[in-house]
């Protein structure tokens, strides 16, 4: 049969997002509830944000450079093991989510045996740099960018008062993040946010 109607224009593409977030997946959707409970009560120091809005930040920042799934979850629970242990436990990781994810978890949570901030930090960059899995480096890499950001936000807010906040104070920090940058920037040379890291490290170095 002759059709005499006009071509109809093929659909527009979508963009990267849209696609994105209509194939969240349960087992993602799981992890999201998972970090909102275990989390439940705390908040971001001195601001009162629940810290929730962190867990997801981290996560969107790592969706911006993979769709490993692994990945994504573990940016949401990279802190549990480190904070919440009682309240979620690495053999529950493990059970939930594999052993993949929790192992980037691991890589990425540091040693509470030992005493000072110092060990502690000094500690963490050695595994980071050695023995971590990369996937470890890129969530601490998507952490700390995150962090990064609040921190030069609220300083542009607060001043120098903001290092209150923090166990370490400003010259300590500053060496922190530099390191990371560091480490990330040996580890993962092709990481696409190694440039945006090392330009909000100099501005932290500057406050």
């Amino acid at each position: 049969m002759n059709d005499d109607r006009a071509p109809q224009p093929a659909p527009a593409p979508q963009p990267a997002q849209a696609r994105r977030a209509r194939s969240i997946s349960p087992r993602l959707v799981r992890a999201m509830d998972t970090a909102a409970t275990v989390h439940d009560g705390q908040v971001r120091k001195g601001s009162g944000i629940p810290y929730v809005a962190h867990l997801f930040g981290v996560m969107h920042i790592a969706s911006t450079v993979t769709d490993d799934e692994d990945v994504l979850i573990a940016a949401l629970l990279h802190d549990t093991l480190e904070d919440v242990p009682d309240r979620y436990p690495e053999a529950a990781m493990r059970r939930d989510f594999g052993d993949r994810v929790t192992d980037i978890v691991v890589g990425v949570t540091k040693d509470a045996s030992l005493g000072s901030w110092q060990d502690r930090a000094d500690a963490y960059l050695r595994h980071l740099e050695h023995d971590a899995p990369d996937e470890s480096v890129l969530v601490s890499a998507c952490d700390k960018l995150h962090n990064l950001t609040s921190i030069l936000a609220d300083h542009a807010n607060l001043g120098d008062g903001l290092w209150t906040r923090f166990n370490s104070g400003k010259e300590r920090q500053q060496w922190w993040y530099a390191a990371i940058a560091g480490v990330v920037a040996r580890r993962l040379p092709h990481f696409p946010l190694n440039d945006e890291f090392s330009r909000l490290v100099a501005e932290l170095q500057r406050i």
